[in-house]
């Protein structure tokens, strides 16, 4: 059956990796669409917008929609889904792009277009069908954090709600379909083929495209039919290492390497609070969950982006659900019973770590020194210190402390 929506592909990426060049290019090249374009910038004026409507052969400003002065995976996003409405109402075309601001996170903007949001009169599913989600990285910003020994997400900067962009560039990176690998002119081959061995192990089921100025064939990002939500949301490399029991990778590409940290034994509160501000340098992703002796009653979470760690509840164990609800769950999903303890049931700890040239054995080792001593297994766990308790003290690790 033919779906005759308009299809949607929505640019992503940090300041300055170059989504308006991209943008710029593809309106420009002869691929025989009619595009109209979406241009979102935090600032009061919208420069990009600007910049768009200067160097393209656009029609006017009715085919230009700008955001300004906030966020389309937040605060702008019944604004986005009411003007493209009335874009679609008004005007005749083939294709809609959307360029997000560089603090945007991805799935909220996809969701917009997928599911619509409340807030907003128009549902966007009739009209709309969103195509390709796409991020633009800088590969000389990511060379020169590999050159100087920082991680590849080196920023500090932050946006109005305090959220650094080096964690919502990891979530561009692995939300989406199509990864441009844009200044591949500044960056010699050696170390282009690391940062896509790099770029691979966060997100290995995007395509990888290497750009220079911004210079992709429209083909690459337009009507390329790549985009499944779920599939999208289950795509992250950590998900995948582990969801498919992958404990160790012995062979590393350009120096870059992942392992899951698995225990079935707690980890002691205060010893792991104190390692997780020292984790090295080189990692750049760590992901997963925890047991933290005396908090029996929920999943204790770890999420690493670059440099800043944050750690605490982020969910609830099996074990403490009634028996008929965790009878669903079992009979949903087979496997879980596969590591069930029939004292602790379902509490563990599992880790995906993802880096670069870091010594994962060392790691693995001060990881095992913080989980209980045979003798701290009988002590009363609940006269433990609780480090991950205060809303305050759940951010363990920011850049630049």
């Amino acid at each position: 059956m033919t779906d005759d929506r308009i299809p949607v592909t929505v640019l992503s990426g940090p300041l300055g990796a170059g989504k308006t060049t991209v943008l710029n290019h593809v309106l420009t090249a002869d691929h025989g669409l009619e595009v109209a374009v979406v241009v979102n910038d935090m600032g009061d004026v919208n420069v990009d917008a600007e910049h768009v409507a200067q160097q393209t052969d656009l029609g006017g400003d009715e085919e230009i929609i700008e955001l300004s002065n906030g966020c389309i995976c937040c605060r702008l996003r019944g604004d986005m889904l009411d003007e493209v409405g009335r874009l679609a109402d008004r005007l005749e075309f083939d294709y809609l792009l959307v360029e997000s601001s560089g603090i945007s996170e991805p799935i909220p903007v996809a969701q917009t277009f997928a599911m619509g949001f409340e807030d907003a009169d128009f549902d966007p599913t009739d009209t709309y069908r969103l195509d390709t989600m796409v991020t633009v990285v800088d590969a000389y910003s990511i060379w020169e954090s590999f050159d100087s020994g920082t991680t590849l997400t080196d920023h500090t900067l932050e946006d109005d709600s305090g959220r650094v962009p080096e964690e919502v560039l990891l979530d561009q990176i692995e939300f989406c379909d199509v990864l441009l690998v844009n200044k591949c002119d500044l960056v010699p081959d050696s170390a282009l083929k690391e940062i896509e061995a790099v770029l691979e192990r966060l997100q290995p089921r995007a395509d990888l495209v290497r750009t220079t100025f911004g210079d992709v064939d429209p083909d690459d990002i337009l009507g390329t039919a790549q985009f499944d939500f779920e599939q999208a949301q289950g795509s992250a490399g950590w998900k995948h290492e582990l969801q498919h029991d992958h404990h160790h990778d012995p062979q590393e590409e350009h120096g870059v390497t992942s392992f899951v940290y698995q225990r079935d034994r707690p980890f002691h509160p205060e010893r792991i609070a104190s390692l997780l501000p020292d984790l090295p340098d080189e990692l750049i992703r760590a992901k997963g969950f925890f047991w933290s002796a005396g908090r029996e009653d929920v999943a204790m979470g770890i999420d690493k982006a670059g440099t800043s760690v944050r750690a605490g509840p982020s969910g609830q164990w099996l074990a403490t659900l009634p028996e008929t609800e965790r009878e669903r769950y079992f009979a949903a999903r087979p496997g879980l019973k596969d590591d069930w303890d029939d004292q602790w049931g379902d509490r563990m700890t599992r880790l995906v770590f993802i880096g670069r040239e870091f010594d994962d054995e060392t790691l693995i080792d001060r990881l095992d020194e913080c989980l209980l001593t045979e003798r701290e297994m009988t002590d009363n766990w609940n006269a433990y210190a609780d480090p991950f308790e205060p809303e305050e003290r759940r951010e363990l690790a920011l850049a630049n402390e």
